[in-house]
């Protein structure tokens, strides 16, 4: 038979388990999010391992360029030493569109396009920069799924109790940089 008694430690009971189990789903969210950063971080190093090979290739073909490298490097050590979702997403732009850059001027050496280092360095980066824009929409993905359930009722309350945090989308800053770096041949 059902008491008072009973049917209020059942309601506990149920509330303790349902606080448990919103608890449990939000880190679970919370984890996936950092794992899709860390796939983000890893396409990234890959990225700034290829560049300094790539302007060592291009260096003796490109005499005259010099400030293009610089550009490029600057936006690498940009790239490295930012912090935060926005600051890097700003300084991936930016070091999207110096290289570019460098592509485009590459275009004026034809004995750099024949070059097997140069080529290979080129499909790599752009294959790259394939993975990176297939991490950031994993990521981002797994970002509107995290930030929704912070959202709604009743996890909502949940959230706000233990303190889970909304994340940021990593998104890029100019629709240039969108796209992945031309590979031309």
């Amino acid at each position: 038979m059902l008491t008072t008694t009973n049917i209020i430690l059942l309601v506990v009971g149920l509330l303790i388990v349902w606080i448990v189990l919103a608890f449990n789903g939000l880190v679970r969210l919370r984890f996936r999010v950092r794992e899709a950063w860390s796939d983000i971080e890893v396409q990234l190093k890959r990225r700034y391992d290829l560049i300094p090979n790539l302007i060592e290739t291009v260096k003796g073909y490109m005499t005259h360029e010099k400030d293009v490298f610089e550009k490029v490097t600057q936006a690498r050590a940009q790239s490295l030493s930012a912090k935060g979702h926005t600051e890097k997403g700003a300084a991936e732009s930016e070091l999207s569109g110096t290289l570019k850059t460098l592509f485009a001027v590459s275009e004026n050496y034809p004995d750099l396009k024949a070059n097997a280092n140069f080529m290979e360095l080129q499909r790599e980066l752009s294959d790259t920069e394939n993975k990176i824009q297939a991490a950031r929409r994993f990521y981002n993905g797994n970002v509107m799924e995290y930030n929704t359930k912070i959202h709604v009722f009743p996890t909502n309350v949940i959230a706000k109790l233990f303190g889970f945090l909304i994340e940021e989308f990593f998104q890029l800053d100019n629709d240039a940089a969108k796209e992945p770096v031309a590979v031309k041949f």
